[in-house]
């Protein structure tokens, strides 16, 4: 925190304009002797970019500064408005290298330093490294509101509530020898923690949404070999993405590709066909299909003209997924070798009809699809946890306040260390306390620069 970093910020080059960002104690310096004069804070201006060792002419550039603490990273902080070819860009950094007291960032530092300076909150680092990771316009809408700082505030809400409740209970402590305190404040303290566990478990009930929107609705292609999985997967992927012959098993593993349907990400899972097989490869692959649909969203189902539909197959063959709750969706394919007409049918009773050789039924499917995903996903406008860490936390607060609750046998110095242990991990979630081996992981993903 010394030390003042820089790096290229914008994207790859050559570009138009490349953005390279400093923040630390010596911008104002480094500013000064590279371009002169040192900018009013926000404000753009031209300047001719010189090296302060030679005097060489570096680039034209406009250049912005922003004063601590009113930037990005609550230090100071510059950006140099660069024209994006390669070697004005080298040119610039080896600069900057020569810079007393000035290095290159590493992943993620500039934000980091934003959360170091209090200026973001964790909830708020992971939204903005989901914004920038965004594929979908639900994953961007989804980003943009915990970036905004929603998430973390509900639970910094809950943090000061639990603080209040314990005050309570110190109040109850000091005044228990007092005649004139009618019955116990401690009393009410119960009834909130109580309270607090019921909208902590509606949260998280809800958050189960937030999180496929990140990860994506999880859609495994299954059934016997040969029945064109994969060539479902290529046609609605638009590209070769699995091998497909006209032998049995080709595909051996799991293959994944990330569609963007109106909005709404889904992942579609290609597995290895179902059946007896003594290849211990093959048996693998087959473990694996079984795994993926048992924790699927929703099962497509595929089967050839003459082939094994999912209500025949034998049931030590689908190994759990029938029993799962999973959706299962019946898919007749290759329905073209039939020679049904299928402009005008997409769907029956028995399934759906589709034809990747003659690009029947597709569309139909993938707008079935989209339904699906956004019935699946509905998050309103409340703010949502989106990461396992938030989930496994939020239940770890959620089973301390069940066990203050319930422990009315309990001293209540006892059962305030569990509204203790309730308020850390609220805590943990936005980086208030004890995060330190957390942030090694959450900013290692980040691009440099930013």
């Amino acid at each position: 925190m010394t030390e003042t970093i820089y790096a290229l910020s914008s994207g790859s080059l050559p570009a138009g304009v490349a953005v390279i960002r400093l923040s630390g104690p010596q911008t104002r310096t480094v500013l000064v002797k590279l371009a002169g004069l040192l900018p009013e804070p926000r404000q753009a201006v031209l300047r001719r970019l010189k090296n302060p060792g030679s005097g060489d002419l570096l680039d034209e550039a406009l250049v912005l500064y922003f004063q601590a603490p009113k930037s990005f990273t609550g230090e100071d902080v510059a950006e140099l408005h660069c024209h994006g070819g390669r070697a004005v860009v080298a040119a610039v950094l080896e600069t900057l290298s020569g810079q007393t007291g000035c290095r290159p960032a590493e992943p993620g530092e500039f934000t980091r330093r934003a959360f170091y300076n209090g200026r973001l909150d964790l909830t708020e680092v992971e939204g903005l490294s989901d914004l920038i990771a965004s594929e979908t316009e639900m994953q961007r809408k989804q980003a943009l509101r915990q970036m905004s700082g929603a998430l973390g505030s509900l639970y910094e809400g809950w943090r000061k509530r639990l603080i209040q409740m314990r005050a309570m209970i110190e109040a109850d402590f000091d005044f228990a020898d007092e005649e004139d305190v009618p019955g116990s404040v401690a009393d009410e303290v119960w009834r909130e923690a109580d309270a607090l566990a019921s909208e902590i478990n509606i949260h998280l009930k809800k958050s189960r949404n937030a999180e496929r929107i990140r990860s994506g609705i999880q859609v495994v292609l299954m059934g016997a070999p040969n029945a064109g999985k994969s060539s479902l997967m290529n046609a609605l992927a638009g590209r070769d993405v699995a091998i497909v012959t006209e032998e049995a098993g080709t595909t051996r593993d799991i293959i994944e590709v990330h569609l963007d349907l109106f909005g709404y990400p889904v992942t579609l899972v290609d597995t290895a066909g179902l059946r007896e097989t003594e290849g211990l490869v093959e048996r693998e692959g087959i473990r694996r299909a079984l795994d993926r649909g048992r924790g699927a969203d929703l099962v497509l189902w595929l089967e050839e003209p003459g082939g094994l539909a999912f209500t025949d197959a034998d049931p030590e063959l689908l190994g759990g997924v029938e029993s799962a709750g999973v959706p299962i969706w019946n898919l007749k394919t290759k329905q073209d070798h039939l020679g049904i007409d299928m402009r005008d049918l997409a769907e029956v009773d028995a399934g759906i009809l589709v034809s990747t050789q003659a690009q029947d039924g597709l569309e139909a499917l993938l707008k079935k699809l989209a339904v699906f995903a956004e019935q699946s996903i509905s998050i309103g406008e409340s703010p949502l946890a989106t990461r396992d860490r938030h989930r496994y936390l939020l239940e770890e607060c959620g089973k301390a306040l069940a066990q203050a609750v319930a422990n009315t046998h309990f001293p209540p110095e006892l059962r305030a260390e569990d509204l203790r242990k309730a308020a850390v991990c609220l805590g943990t979630i936005t980086g208030r306390i004890d995060v330190e081996d957390l942030l090694d992981v959450i900013f290692r993903d980040f691009c440099i620069g930013k």
